[in-house]
């Protein structure tokens, strides 16, 4: 199987510096699923890779064939994998706006009938909890509902060196054993969701709304 990890944060000055404080955490993720699941595809998305528009325009908005190519490329590899990994900080008690506004720009039909992880961090105790409790929400609605456990790291400026890589004094197999339990669901779902997507398109039993969201609407 194909799976994406999001990264969600553009920022590159905050502290601690140097580096982007939720890449470190993300790369860490990564490490354990190229470890424990090594049979699988992994790949990051980092935000910065896909320059959006300063005036929001979603990628389902343009016209057949005048998309950015950026949006294309990235859509694909959406539509194309089946799970994902959410990776965000915690902006006032809410998921990350730089993480938000990628995903918006894509419609739920890419996401659908497949799982998603959630994975926060914070310098602080609280390791983006609160941020995670909205992020459910938000991925259901995108259309991949999200797994009950989740990862929730604090401190994370302690655990993490730039490169992914523990700190010195933490136990690399304890911590990819608490991040299991969270990836252990998705592997679990999003193999449960490819097999019976093989033999009942999701898409085909509930039709997408194509034209306008009034199409969902009671009569």
């Amino acid at each position: 199987m194909k799976f994406l990890i999001f990264l969600g944060t553009v920022r590159d000055s905050t502290p601690p510096r140097p580096a982007r404080f939720g890449e470190r955490v993300a790369k860490a993720v990564m490490a354990c699923l190229q470890l424990r699941y090594n049979e699988h595809d992994v790949e990051l998305i980092d935000p910065l890779d896909y320059p959006l528009d300063a005036i929001f325009k979603p990628h389902f908005a343009y016209a057949k064939g005048k998309a950015p190519a950026e949006l294309n490329t990235l859509a694909e590899k959406i539509a194309n994998c089946d799970g994902y990994v959410m990776v965000s900080p915690e902006y006032n008690h809410s998921m990350s706006p730089a993480l938000a506004n990628l995903l918006n720009h894509f419609g739920s039909s890419l996401f659908a009938y497949k799982p998603s992880a959630i994975v926060t961090y914070s310098a602080g105790q609280w390791g983006g909890m609160r941020a995670a409790v909205g992020m459910r929400t938000f991925l259901s609605e995108l259309g991949c509902l999200p797994v009950s456990a989740m990862i929730h790291i604090p401190k994370a400026q302690q655990v993490f060196e730039e490169n992914g890589e523990m700190c010195s004094g933490e136990d690399p197999s304890s911590w990819f054993d608490y991040f299991a339990r969270t990836l252990n669901q998705l592997m679990w779902w999003a193999e449960a969701a490819k097999r019976h997507s093989e033999d009942v398109n999701p898409h085909e039993v509930i039709k997408n709304f194509n034209t306008a969201p009034s199409e969902r609407d009671a009569p």
